[in-house]
């Protein structure tokens, strides 16, 4: 099979962020009175703004203030990234780098805020490698909803049945499955369970193992 596009969630697979986003829900929560809040990111990967408000009013009430909860955690991420900054992911310029020099299409489909992401991977010096970008306040419906990995697709004229989808969470692969693509998971936080498994193309420990899998015959094809 040609191969068209690949396209990258973005945090715990591009970024090591989802322990830094750990750390400010634990300090927003105790702010708050809500004690140590930190662990509920394992149930909320892949949610964007929207349904993360869903979430968490189902578990502490209607009351929750949210906006006090995302005004403390960013500018708390903030802190630590200008204090600590924030690794890359192995693998991930290669693997980019890589698709190019094949004529891949390369895209970011991510439930995280576009002036969030768009500063991430400007600062990372990415940004410029890739050929389209979708955020999570530009679409309707949250992962595992396939929404946003069509919207990815469609922006870069890639045919989702010829395209890798590249992710750490369950609900990302599920989403890319949904939208007919090819679906490869390097995991973070959270190990794929059995059935997030069988919807998988292919499971690494990095992105640098991915290359390998689609040059050796056992993944797609590229262009070259």
């Amino acid at each position: 099979m040609i191969l068209d596009a690949l396209v990258f969630d973005m945090d715990g697979l591009i970024f090591d962020s989802e322990r830094v986003v750990q750390r400010t829900w634990n300090d927003a929560g105790e702010q708050l009175g809500y004690g140590k809040i930190g662990e509920h990111i394992y149930n909320t990967l892949g949610f964007n703004v929207k349904r993360r408000k869903e979430y968490f009013q189902g578990v502490f009430g209607q009351d929750f203030p949210m906006d006090d909860f995302n005004r403390i955690t960013r500018a708390r991420f903030q802190e630590i990234v200008a204090e600590e900054g924030l690794a890359m992911k192995p693998g991930v310029r290669e693997l980019l780098n890589w698709a190019h020099s094949r004529g891949i299409k390369t895209a970011v489909a991510t439930s995280s805020r576009r002036v969030y992401s768009t500063d991430l991977l400007k600062r990372a010096d990415i940004w410029k490698l890739l050929d389209g970008a979708v955020f999570g306040d530009m679409v309707t419906n949250a992962k595992p909803d396939p929404e946003i990995y069509l919207t990815a697709c469609s922006l870069i004229h890639a045919v989702p049945a010829r395209s890798v989808a590249l992710e750490d969470a369950p609900a990302g692969i599920r989403s890319a499955h949904a939208a007919g693509m090819i679906p490869v998971m390097v995991p973070d936080l959270v190990q794929p369970d059995e059935e997030t498994l069988r919807l998988c193309a292919g499971k690494f420990e990095s992105l640098l193992d991915v290359i390998p899998y689609l040059e050796d015959g056992r993944g797609p094809t590229s262009r070259s």
